[in-house]
């Protein structure tokens, strides 16, 4: 997602290599190939495949298996009629592509939302439509048993056994590239309406119970330049790591055309809400622990650049900057050993459009580029690659999306990257 400005972004880029010289850090360059983990495709044509965001389990328990969605075009929006496929890699069988089943509710940043369910050994979900509603499937991998539940998922807990989501035709309509094809806005002429909202799902009875309106996110607390036109969505929801809670981004439009977003958390029945960031400035985010919470966020600090701050899950929890000059301000960002690095990317730099994914460690300031891949131009906007770097269970795989190979021919495939070694 791309949630401060782009000439913000730009402007982030263009001071990165004069503030990574100035900071007491050791950066290994993309450009030294002799640093560099290896790196290995494992999908091919003929068709297309990605996986989508960051924060969801993408390897089985045992790093076998590695899901993906599969489709048959590139460069368009989807419509109602498009139906891609959604599978898995074997990666101890030469790669070979296992079809699993087909959605008729998806994005291209962040496909159907499939994922695996945690704490099962073989159960994965994900979103579909069935006529005038969305759906969400759980299925079996090992038995192929699979059951529907009548309503889609964003977020999992870490239980396993219940999930949140949001309204996904009004996401369409505000964020185009985050929500699904095929059902209009009910509440399309409200600008926050009463009746949707963020939602709790109980996946062992698919019971779905709304637990945050848009208009409730409307009236609390302050919301900067909120006009009588602003509309109200409520997405990019994530469970904390005891289960306890979870984020949300409540964002709303302005007159000029702009967005502005707070970050907010509550806990799993929409109750004790806490506005973490109120200023209106909240993009890529990640918990740390049950308590804290990295975001992208500016105005904090004497800082009124983008960067990537840590909080604590409360009201304006603000408790100190990270990487500032190091870590990429604008990527996408997860923890690993230990909480001790960060893995993150890059949005497409320079002439040649390169995205470098990469590892931050905390105590040392210290940056590993993990390789420079490009992003040919035709990938912009709503169908572009983010590589969302994606960890595997015992953090020695990152996965990627990325359309760089055979200079763009092969499209958008998935490629792993080997950081066992990187120390």
């Amino acid at each position: 997602m791309t949630i401060h400005p782009t000439s913000q972004s730009q402007l982030s880029r263009r001071l990165f290599v004069g503030a990574a010289m100035a900071a007491t850090c050791t950066v290994l360059r993309a450009q030294d190939k002799s640093t560099l983990p290896p790196v290995r495709q494992i999908t091919r044509g003929p068709g297309f495949h990605w996986f989508g965001y960051y924060d969801k389990l993408q390897f089985a328990p045992d790093n076998r298996f590695v899901l993906s969605n599969k489709v048959n075009f590139e460069h368009r929006s989807p419509t109602p009629d498009d139906v891609i496929e959604v599978g898995m890699v074997d990666l101890h069988e030469q790669d070979r592509w296992i079809p699993l089943g087909t959605t008729r509710a998806w994005n291209w940043q962040q496909g159907c939302m499939l994922q695996w369910i945690p704490g099962s050994e073989s159960k994965i979900i994900w979103n579909d439509r069935q006529q005038d509603r969305f759906v969400s499937h759980i299925m079996d991998v090992k038995t192929g048993d699979k059951q529907t539940i009548p309503s889609p998922i964003y977020a999992l807990s870490p239980n396993g056994q219940e999930a949140v989501s949001c309204d996904f035709a009004r996401v369409a309509d505000c964020r185009p590239g985050y929500g699904y094809a095929g059902i209009r806005d009910r509440y399309f002429d409200d600008m926050a309406p009463a009746e949707t909202g963020v939602t709790h799902v109980d996946l062992r009875t698919g019971a779905e119970k709304l637990i945050v309106t848009h208009q409730q996110l409307a009236r609390t607390g302050n919301v900067p330049s909120n006009q009588i036109g602003s509309k109200h969505h409520a997405y990019h929801l994530l469970c904390s790591p005891d289960g306890q809670r979870f984020i949300m981004l409540h964002r709303w439009t302005l007159a000029n055309g702009g967005r502005l977003t707070r970050l907010i958390t509550t806990a799993m029945d929409g109750s004790d809400m806490r506005i973490v960031i109120p200023n209106g400035y909240a993009s890529h985010f990640i918990w740390r622990d049950a308590t804290h919470i990295l975001s992208q966020s500016k105005e904090w600090l004497g800082n009124d650049q983008w960067s990537n701050f840590l909080f604590e899950d409360r009201d304006a929890g603000i408790i100190e900057e990270i990487g500032k000059g190091v870590l990429d301000s604008s990527g996408h960002l997860t923890y690993l050993r230990g909480n001790q690095w960060l893995l993150n990317d890059t949005y497409p730099i320079g002439a040649q459009r390169f995205q470098t994914p990469h590892l931050y460690h905390l105590s040392t300031n210290r940056r590993i580029d993990l390789g420079n891949f490009e992003s040919p131009v035709a990938y912009k906007g709503e169908w572009r690659v983010d590589t969302h770097p994606r960890l595997s269970r015992d953090e020695r795989l990152v996965c990627i999306d990325s359309p760089h190979g055979r200079q763009g021919r092969d499209g958008r495939q998935l490629y792993l990257i080997d950081i066992s070694q990187i120390q």
